[in-house]
C-alpha cells in the first residue's frame, strides 16, 4: 500500500525519477505535484483550463456533487516505454465515455481534444512520476461534476472539470488467480440506472459487499442482474468474459454494465487469436460451466480468475502461463509498453511538443 504521508520513501537515485519505492508500489494514493483544473458556469461551455499545483479544493457545502451525487470519473495510465517513451492508451475513448455519462448526469462537458489535452498535460507535469519501465504506471484520474451550490431544482451554477495522477502498481497482486464470490443479494446495477456509465455513485452503495467478501477471504465480488438474479454481469470494477472451447463470451452492454476501454479492446485481441466472442447474456450455469474465467479493466489489465463461490459452491477454473488471458495480458501490456509495434493506433505518445501552451 502506498504511504499516506506526503514525504515519500526514498529509491531510485536517477534525476529524472521522483523518490519512490517501486518495487513496493502498490494500487494505492500517492500525492503528486500537480493537476488539471477548468471551470464552466451553466450555459457555457469548458474552455481551456490550467495546470495548478496539487492542492484540496475549496468547495461550497450545498454543491451539486456532495448533495446530489452528480459527478462522473474516468481512469486511464500512462506508461514508460523501455524504449524511453511515454505513452497514453486510447484516451479518445475515456473522453467519449465521459461524454455519455455527463449526458446521463446532466452536465456540461469537455471536448474530446479538451479532455485528451488535459490529460496530456498532467502527465508530462508529472512525467517523474511515472515509473522506470515494467514497474508500474502513472494512474490518471480524471473527474467532472458539479461544483456550483443547488438546493431543490436546476441548473447547477457551476461544474468544475479536474484532473490529477499518481503511480500505481498492480491492482490485483495474486498472479495464481482471484477467488470470488458471487453476490446474490445485493445488486450493482439496475435497468435505466446509472451502471452503463462512470457515475460516481455506482461504487460505495457495494462496497459493503465488498468488504464482507475480502472479510471472509474473497479476491472479490461478482454481481448478477436486478432483473431477474440469474445472469452475471460484472466484478466491483471489472467486466468478466468466460472461455468454453474456441468461444469467449461476456455480458453484453445493455445499461447496466460499464462499456470498458480494456474489454473493448480485448474483444479485438481475442478474436485477432482466432476465437469467436459473444457479447451476450451470461446465465451463471454458463460461467460455472466454463473453463476459463477472466477479467478485465484499466485497474484490473487482464486477470485470471482462478475461483467462484456460488452458494456455498466453490467451482474452480483454468489457471497458468498456457490460458488466454495470460496470452491477452502478454498481448496487450507488450502494445501498451512499446514491447511491439502498434498496429491498432491505440497508443498516443507524448512529448513536450504535445502540449505547447503547457507551463510549468
Amino acid at each position: 500500500m502506498a504511504p499516506s504521508a506526503q514525504t515519500l520513501p526514498t529509491s531510485v537515485s536517477d534525476e529524472k525519477y521522483a523518490n519512490v519505492k517501486w518495487e513496493e508500489l502498490g494500487f494505492g494514493f500517492y500525492r503528486t505535484d500537480n493537476m488539471y483544473v477548468a471551470k464552466c458556469k451553466h450555459g457555457e461551455s469548458f474552455q481551456e483550463g490550467s495546470i495548478v499545483p496539487y492542492a484540496d479544493f475549496q468547495i461550497s457545502p450545498c454543491s451539486a456533487v456532495l448533495n446530489y451525487g452528480q459527478g462522473l470519473y474516468e481512469g486511464l495510465k500512462a506508461y514508460r516505454t523501455e524504449d524511453g517513451r511515454i505513452v497514453l492508451f486510447r484516451p479518445d475513448q475515456n473522453a467519449l465515455r465521459l461524454k455519455s455519462g455527463a449526458h446521463r448526469l446532466c452536465m456540461p462537458y469537455p471536448s474530446v481534444d479538451q479532455f485528451v489535452s488535459a490529460v496530456k498535460q498532467v502527465v508530462l507535469a508529472n512525467k517523474k512520476w511515472i515509473p522506470p519501465p515494467g514497474r508500474g504506471t502513472l494512474y490518471i484520474r480524471p473527474i467532472l461534476f458539479g461544483s456550483g451550490p443547488i438546493l431543490g431544482s436546476l441548473p447547477v451554477p457551476e461544474y468544475t472539470y479536474t484532473v490529477f495522477a499518481c503511480p500505481v502498481g498492480r491492482f490485483h497482486q495474486d498472479n495464481a488467480g482471484l477467488n470470488l464470490k458471487i453476490e446474490d443479494k445485493f445488486r450493482r446495477a439496475f435497468p435505466s440506472g446509472t451502471g452503463g456509465v462512470k457515475s460516481i455513485t455506482n461504487y460505495s452503495p457495494v462496497w459493503i459487499t465488498l468488504a464482507e467478501a475480502k472479510a471472509q477471504g474473497f479476491s472479490d465480488v461478482l454481481f448478477l442482474d436486478a432483473a431477474t438474479g440469474k445472469n452475471v454481469e460484472e466484478l466491483f470494477a471489472s467486466n468478466v468474459f468466460i472461455v468454453k472451447g474456441n468461444v469467449v463470451s461476456t455480458p453484453e452492454i445493455s445499461g447496466t454494465i460499464l462499456p470498458g476501454v480494456t474489454r473493448k479492446s480485448i474483444i479485438e485481441l481475442t478474436r485477432d487469436f482466432g476465437y469467436k466472442v459473444e457479447e451476450r447474456v451470461v446465465p451463471v450455469e454458463d460461467l460455472l460451466d466454463a473453463e476459463e474465467v477472466f477479467c478485465t479493466g484499466t485497474a484490473a489489465i487482464v486477470t485470471t480468475i482462478a475461483s467462484v463461490t456460488f452458494k456455498e459452491t466453490k467451482t474452480e477454473f483454468k489457471t497458468g502461463d498456457k490460458t488466454l488471458a495470460a496470452k491477452l495480458f502478454a498481448n496487450l501490456t507488450d502494445i501498451q509498453m512499446g514491447r511491439v509495434e502498434d498496429k491498432k493506433g491505440w497508443t498516443v505518445e507524448l512529448t513536450d511538443a504535445t502540449t505547447p501552451g503547457l507551463k510549468l
